[in-house]
């Protein structure tokens, strides 16, 4: 019988009579017992309780025939432990190293639920081999016994978590959320969680923690600054991400001429950077670079000559905004925003005190 008094395999009969007794036992401090002219005997696997026998007849004979079973129970355990254990077969699940028929076969023989709501969470830590970090998660779900806890490399800690009907998005980035609060805190480290998308299928497991991968990578090119990703959020993000290599080059390639944007030195690509940031804006980003904005000017030229790519100017179908002054052969008349505070109310000259 299993801990909770169901029986697993049995030559008795009416057996379910017995499980308020086993119950009792199994709560107990005692290995065997005589019970109601019963030897009940407990099975352990690393000191976790797995199973309890039961054999009728309280003789010595007895007894030595139920402590052989259950010894002999226990080295089965061992023995298939590599290839029915829960850790073992949830990180086979991940890795989509499983037939379909054996996730169904192994889950039954671990008394898994294989139509329960889940979600892949990938906790990723600083340092390799975090042990703090990876004993905190698990003590944070501890409690919650359909839940799973495993590392399928040094850096990774993923969370296979059960996901209860009514709860959403909104809730799994609270809970990741919750996971880089207690890390931060308590083990000391920063760390950057993704997750998946909701599955309802055992089977579907692996999908969701592809999915957490692609966010975490994606959440590290595009946010930079969250410590929480969601694939369902990524936005273009994704759709940039899965784009073809050979296609990405070939678009490189037209744009810039053969060049690549690696060859531009740290300044041209930090110029970019703030002047796309500022929405175009030459006074800002100038601010921000702490450069005279003629500076700025001069560096775009550069780039456009470079490049034959103007910054200022984007194509526009509409007819909005597509064409720079040199394109319509157009003047354009400056005036000082200094002489724009002159009051000539009052006299022949024009009073500038306003503009100091």
């Amino acid at each position: 019988m299993d801990t909770e008094g169901k029986p697993l395999a049995s030559t008795l009969d009416a057996v379910e009579e017995y499980k308020e007794a086993v119950l009792v036992f199994a709560e107990s401090l005692a290995e065997s017992q005589a019970l109601q002219g019963y030897q009940f005997f407990k099975v352990f696997d690393e000191n976790q309780l797995e199973y309890i026998i039961l054999v009728k007849g309280e003789t010595d004979d007895v007894y030595m025939v139920g402590k052989m079973a259950a010894f002999q129970v226990q080295n089965l355990l061992i023995a298939y432990k590599e290839r029915f254990d829960k850790d073992n077969f949830i990180k086979n699940l991940l890795l989509d190293n499983l037939l379909l028929v054996d996730i169904y076969n192994r889950a039954k023989k671990l008394h898994i639920e294989t139509d329960v709501r889940r979600c892949v969470f990938i906790v990723e830590t600083k340092n390799d081999r975090d042990n703090n970090a990876f004993e905190t998660v698990r003590n944070i779900f501890s409690a919650k016994t359909r839940d799973f806890i495993t590392a399928v490399d040094e850096k990774n800690i993923i969370l296979v978590k059960e996901v209860k009907n009514g709860e959403g998005y909104d809730e799994l980035t609270k809970t990741a959320q919750v996971i880089v609060d207690m890390l931060n805190t308590e083990a000391m480290t920063k760390v950057h969680v993704a997750f998946g998308t909701i599955v309802n299928e055992i089977k579907e497991v692996s999908r969701s923690y592809k999915e957490a991968k692609m966010a975490m990578d994606v959440g590290k090119i595009f946010y930079p600054d969250k410590n929480v990703i969601a694939y369902s959020r990524l936005g273009i993000g994704r759709l940039i991400y899965q784009l073809p290599l050979p296609l990405c080059k070939m678009f490189i390639k037209e744009i810039f001429d053969g060049r690549s944007p690696d060859e531009f030195d740290e300044e041209t690509l930090q110029t970019i950077n703030k002047f796309f940031e500022n929405n175009l804006n030459v006074s800002e980003t100038s601010r921000q670079l702490y450069i005279h904005r003629n500076t700025l000017v001069y560096r775009l030229d550069k780039l456009q000559k470079s490049t034959g790519l103007d910054l200022r100017v984007f194509e526009d179908e509409n007819n909005k905004m597509n064409l720079s002054l040199s394109d319509i052969q157009g003047e354009l008349l400056i005036i000082s925003q200094f002489t724009l505070y002159g009051d000539v109310r009052k006299g022949r000259r024009p009073n500038f005190m306003n503009a100091l």
